[in-house]
């Protein structure tokens, strides 16, 4: 389990707390080392200068000066052999439960040695340990909370930037770089910018084709309804009944395309009633075929555009006609309605990214303009309700309308 969440405001706190700790220890250790050695060098050269005095001014009735003596059977080893040759040396003794600074020289034949207790340099040392910890301390808690506050302040634009680009996504005309402000001038600024600049350039191309697919809808429907009235006026026969098929598919297609490049504008709005949901999927189901099963798990009323909802039962019913596999079924459990068939499924394109138009995602699914399911999902939309596509263990499409009670 982690202690903390992995967000960008407890990694610089982390960091920055991180990095004060480290300098106060380095600090610490610094200060710490030079003031061992500097008490303990000004201890030596008291030491020495006292056995200097000692030697050049000799106590009265035979006692040396500052409690010296001479041949001191508690002389450290290594004091009396680096002595040996008339030398003069100091040492610290810190074998035993007190430390001792040594002082001793070599002189006719004899060792002169002086010592005097170290606790108080060692209690000096001490407090200053205990006064660089809570200084190290209070630096570290103040570098933990100057981190906080600095990693929190960049979250808070990042966060806001993020919900800025959401809106934008969603179709919201919003600006990243309104949402954060334009003060201080950082990289969260300029990542705004950026994404403002990529957002206009994004939506007018997206105007540009939304523009250019209506104006050939509505362009090929004068022609189109030429083409249906002049079919209409062929003599019976096959290849009337030919012509007339296709003329009617082609009409179909203009149609759809203007319907899509209407619901791209994001300016279509339902005009929602009452409606009891079990009542109208069977009387839409029926519309479609009569070979459509209705199952009422639970009933519900639903606050919706019943146009609009109709438009995307008759397109998730009719793609699971022309691309599935019989028996189609339409399941009202609540506010949920499920269209299932027993078909090919769904391709794992659909499954991963939503349906796209003109494209039908594999041949097992039949031909198609890939249209109606753009449609549905689009019509959904504008009623606030979700879609989802998915394949059924056993064997064929499962498309699941999500509506709002409200």
């Amino acid at each position: 389990m982690k202690l903390f969440p992995a967000t960008l405001r407890w990694r610089f706190s982390a960091v920055v707390t991180l990095v004060t700790l480290a300098a106060a220890v380095a600090l610490s250790l610094v200060v710490h080392s030079a003031f061992a050695s500097t008490q303990l060098d000004q201890a030596r050269r008291l030491q020495d200068d006292r056995i200097q005095v000692i030697m050049s001014a000799p106590g009265e009735s035979g006692q040396a000066l500052f409690g010296s003596h001479l041949d001191d059977p508690d002389l450290p080893p290594p004091l009396a052999e680096a002595v040996k040759g008339g030398n003069r040396a100091t040492y610290l003794d810190d074998s035993g439960p007190t430390h001792e600074i040594w002082a001793a020289v070599e002189t006719k034949g004899h060792v002169l040695s002086l010592r005097s207790s170290y606790e108080d340099q060692r209690q000096a040392l001490a407090s200053l340990d205990r006064v660089l910890f809570i200084g190290s301390a209070v630096v570290v808690a103040c570098g933990a909370l100057l981190g906080i506050f600095l990693g929190a302040r960049l979250a808070r634009r990042l966060r806001k930037a993020a919900a800025a680009a959401s809106r934008v996504a969603a179709g919201d005309p919003a600006r990243v770089r309104d949402a954060i402000g334009e003060r201080p001038r950082d990289e969260a600024a300029d990542l705004a910018q950026a994404v403002d600049a990529m957002a206009d350039a994004l939506q007018d191309r997206l105007v540009a084709e939304r523009r250019v697919t209506g104006d050939i809808a509505h362009e090929l429907r004068t022609p189109v309804t030429g083409l249906v009235t002049a079919a209409e006026l062929l003599p019976p026969g096959r290849p009337a009944e030919l012509v007339r098929d296709r003329v009617g598919a082609l009409r179909t297609l203009v149609e759809d395309i203007l319907e899509v490049a209407r619901l791209d504008t994001a300016t279509e709005q339902a005009e929602p009633s009452e409606v009891e949901l079990g009542e109208f999927v069977r009387r839409a189901a029926g519309a479609v075929s009569s070979e459509v099963d209705v199952v009422v798990t639970a009933d519900t009323v639903v606050h919706t555009d019943p146009r609009r909802l109709d438009r995307v039962l008759a397109n998730l019913l009719l793609n699971a006609r022309r691309h599935g596999a019989p028996p189609v079924t339409v399941e009202v459990d609540g506010p949920r309605i499920r269209v299932s068939d027993h078909g090919p499924g769904f391709p794992e394109e659909i499954l991963r990214e939503g349906p796209s138009r003109f494209r039908t995602g594999s041949s097992d699914r039949g031909g198609g303009h890939g249209l109606g399911l753009t449609i549905a999902v689009a019509q959904a939309r504008v009623l606030g309700a979700t879609i989802d596509f998915a394949n059924a263990d056993s064997g064929g499409a499962v498309v699941t309308v999500h509506l709002p009670r409200e």
